[in-house]
Order: C-alpha cells, then sequence, then structure tokens
C-alpha cells in the first residue's frame, strides 16, 4: 500500500494551490458515473456535495480542486492542507467505524482498496451510500484522481487544472540521474522493511536523481534480510518515517557501511508518506540531499 504508507508498516504515519480550483463553483449537474479501482462502479445523481474521505492523498486533492468545504470526514493521518484538520476525524481509513462514517452523513465514502476494507464498502452499497475504492500508490495517481474527484465534486475543470499543474511541475522537478547514488530506503525495523518499485517513494527517489537498491521489487513493500542490503552497499540510508528514527543505530546494521559511516537521510513531512500534490517539491528537496561522502 504505497500510497497509503500511514497504513502499510503498522499504520505509520507547499500544497499544490490552484487559485482557480480554490475558488470554482460546482458545474453543471446530472448523473455523474464513477469507476473505482476494485471493480466497483458508482453512479451519483448530482455532483458530491458531502465527502468521508478516508485516505489522506484524496482528502488533499479535495481541497485542492476546490471542494474542501465538502469533506465531511477524514483520517487520521490526514494533516494536509492545514484547514483538512479542521474535519473530524472517523480513523484510521482502514476497517473504518461504520457508525462513524453514517453519522457523518456523507453522500460519497473514499476508501483505499484494501481487504480490510472490503465489508465496509459493501455495507455502505447496502446502506445506499456511494463508496468507491481509489489506489494511491504511484505518483501517476495524482493527475489521475484529480480529474476524477473533480467530475465526482462538479468542478472538472479545476481538477484537470491541478492534474496539468502537477505532471508541469513534476517533469520540471524530475533529474534522473544513472550514476546517482545507490539508496536504500528503511521503512521499518521488525522486520527489516524495504520499499520496492510499486510505491510512489522509489519514484521520488528516481526522480530525485536517485536509484532505489531494490527497486527489482515489484511491490510497495516488503522484508529484506541484512545480508542483502550488504551485498547492495548502498551509498545512503533514506528513512522516511519519524516512527523509525529511534532503531536506525541498531548494533547489528554497522555492517552496512552507510549505517556505520551514518550517512543517513530522515526525511520529515507527510508528502514522503503519500502521493500528493506536493511530489514535485519532495522531489526537489530530495535532490538537494542525495549528495553521498564516498
Amino acid at each position: 500500500m504505497g500510497g497509503f504508507i500511514t497504513g502499510t508498516f503498522r499504520h505509520l504515519r507547499p500544497v499544490v494551490t490552484v487559485l482557480l480550483a480554490a475558488c470554482a463553483a460546482p458545474q453543471g449537474s446530472g448523473p455523474i458515473v464513477l469507476a473505482g479501482d476494485a471493480g466497483d462502479t458508482v453512479r451519483l445523481a448530482a455532483p458530491a456535495a458531502r465527502v468521508a474521505s478516508l485516505q489522506p492523498t484524496t482528502t488533499e486533492l479535495l481541497f485542492a480542486v476546490g471542494a474542501g468545504a465538502h469533506v465531511v470526514g477524514r483520517t487520521t493521518w490526514c494533516d494536509a492542507p492545514a484547514a483538512a484538520l479542521e474535519v473530524p476525524s472517523l480513523g484510521d481509513g482502514l476497517n473504518p467505524n461504520l457508525e462513524a462514517i453514517v453519522a457523518a452523513r456523507p453522500d460519497l465514502v473514499l476508501l483505499y482498496p484494501s481487504a480490510l476494507n472490503a465489508a465496509a464498502a459493501a455495507r455502505l452499497g447496502e446502506l445506499g451510500i456511494a463508496a468507491l475504492r481509489l489506489r494511491t500508490d504511484r505518483l501517476a495517481d495524482v493527475p489521475r484522481l484529480a480529474r476524477l474527484l473533480g467530475r465526482a465534486t462538479g468542478r472538472e475543470s479545476a481538477g484537470d487544472s491541478v492534474a496539468a499543474r502537477f505532471e508541469r511541475d513534476l517533469a520540471e522537478a524530475t533529474t534522473r540521474s544513472p550514476e546517482g547514488p545507490a539508496v536504500f530506503i528503511l521503512a521499518w525495523d521488525q522486520p527489516l522493511t524495504t520499499i520496492g518499485a510499486g510505491s510512489f517513494l522509489s519514484e521520488v527517489v528516481e526522480r530525485a536523481g536517485g536509484r532505489n537498491v531494490f527497486a527489482e521489487l515489484a511491490s510497495s513493500a516488503a522484508p529484506v534480510s541484512l545480508e542483502a542490503v550488504t551485498a547492495r552497499d548502498p551509498a545512503l540510508v533514506l528513512v522516511p518515517s519519524a516512527e523509525v528514527r529511534d532503531t536506525t543505530i541498531r548494533p547489528e546494521w554497522n555492517v552496512v557501511r552507510a549505517f556505520r559511516e551514518r550517512r543517513i537521510i530522515y526525511l520529515t513531512g507527510s508528502e514522503y508518506l503519500r502521493p500528493t500534490p506536493r511530489a514535485p517539491d519532495a522531489v526537489r528537496a530530495l535532490a538537494a540531499r542525495l549528495v553521498p561522502t564516498q
């Protein structure tokens, strides 16, 4: 679950501001058909006016397209933009509290397509509440979902604007380098877990000019052996979560040169925990730090 990284590792835990999106009024009316990423399709009689967004990426995108006033529920991890913190929290977004969701009276609920959310999505459908499961794992999901959520809330042109600006800014921020430093992304310590090519964070590293030493892993995250890390001899260690910072000095890890020489980059900011409109800025900031001492 690369996009929803806060839920992947034991629930680990400036927005692109489009002025036109922020002030855009809902456009048009009438039935809106939306296809999710778990084989689900919902039909809205009119643009959604009350949305329960149970994953941080979609919450941030709803505010970006100018639909923040219609967000009636969020997750504990939805910390951007700042205005999102004023929205009532409905839990951590996985295996959600149905009673709390129903009480928020949403006409659209956005969920991550995890097995932990399957039963909730089915039950919401039985209750006549549209529930859409949307994957938020890769950088390409940001413009895709900006357009979808723009349509869902009657702000299609705003969604297109957010998507176009993201794609332009990301292209300008990208500095891929085949000679860039080899990077080991430490996602969790027990067991030793890294990020594979299935996660947006691997994309961020590559676009910032680094090389993910476990890029051959197709999954978003996977456990790896210390011997495998040692064999790849990364130039840098990247730690995206504050929850594992106190564990990055384990004596046994000193067999890895980057750990032994304390060539560790600690990332701060939720833009490194899930794909968001802030990803281009995250790429630029990381690129400035990927300068290892050989």
